[in-house]
């Protein structure tokens, strides 16, 4: 009876050390994700109107250059991103070499910016939003580094993330990339409209509530929702829900200015910084985009 126990303890701690082995690789092996460099895109000829049309239209620097700054070309970072997972601040991604994204190649760049993978392969945390990014064409993404090589160096250290434990592991983020990262477009439609919302723009970023992990909740798409930061509201911006005019978002996006006269604040009128100087064309493509948005 006594060895009948012992054999059955055994067999216990083996199957639990077994399913320990089996969970640790299954961990391991989802988390880690190789940088796979895209090195064809070397031989693309780069356009460098295109790439600073990119780099507006994307925001770049409504992220990345110091808080107050009026220059948009000086990436210094610092901006503190208040979320409930921690605060996130944005890095120098200056052309510093020490400091930036200076040493870095065109390859290790296009797979920063859609895969969210550093140079040494850890993960970027996704309040950057490369799985909008994702998107981006291989042109756009060219072009955009091509303009980015122009830009000055900054000589300042980035500020550490400030996110609790466990969510601080970067390697958990693989798991949360195979979970949630999703190329799919949303308004599956093929128009410029879509890349420039869903794409450049990373509308959805801020627009489209998150699920408790942080994922954006896609059944919900542009239904606004709680500011991550804890203060106030981040509007819907669906048709049903905005209820402005084709006209009336044309022109919010070209002079901050609502239906009701009030003005772009916060957040918010750095993007309209950005759209205002996109082509009329492209902000009537975004407004369409909204107003045939139907949720």
């Amino acid at each position: 009876m006594v060895f009948t126990q012992k054999c059955s303890l055994m067999n216990a701690r083996k199957y639990i050390l077994a399913c320990a082995a089996l969970g640790t690789a299954t961990y391991f092996g989802v988390s880690y994700q190789n940088p796979s460099f895209d090195i064809a895109l070397a031989d693309m000829a780069p356009d460098l109107a295109n790439g600073e049309y990119v780099y507006t239209a994307s925001g770049c620097a409504s992220c990345h250059i110091e808080k107050g700054s009026q220059n948009k070309f000086i990436l210094a970072g610092g901006q503190a991103f208040v979320s409930p997972f921690g605060t996130f601040y944005a890095p120098n991604v200056s052309m510093s070499k020490i400091h930036g994204i200076g040493s870095w190649t065109q390859s290790q760049f296009v797979t920063a910016v859609r895969s969210g993978l550093s140079p040494e392969g850890q993960h970027y945390f996704p309040a950057f939003p490369y799985s909008s990014y994702a998107k981006m064409t291989d042109q756009d993404v060219v072009d955009l580094w091509s303009f980015w090589q122009t830009l000055p160096e900054v000589e300042n250290g980035s500020t550490p993330h400030e996110i609790m434990w466990p969510l601080s592991i970067r390697r958990n983020i693989g798991i949360w990339k195979a979970l949630f990262q999703d190329q799919n477009w949303v308004a599956d439609d093929g128009t410029r409209g879509t890349y420039l919302v869903e794409a450049l723009g990373h509308c959805a970023e801020c627009h489209t509530p998150r699920n408790s992990l942080g994922a954006l909740d896609t059944t919900r798409w542009m239904q606004g929702g709680k500011n991550p930061s804890g203060r106030g509201r981040i509007p819907a911006i669906s048709s049903e829900r905005l209820q402005w005019s084709l006209e009336d978002i044309t022109e919010y996006l070209t002079s901050g200015f609502t239906p009701d006269f009030d003005v772009a604040g916060g957040h918010m009128a750095a993007v309209v910084e950005n759209t205002s100087q996109l082509s009329q064309k492209d902000r009537v493509l975004i407004a369409q985009y909204l107003v045939n948005l139907k949720n």
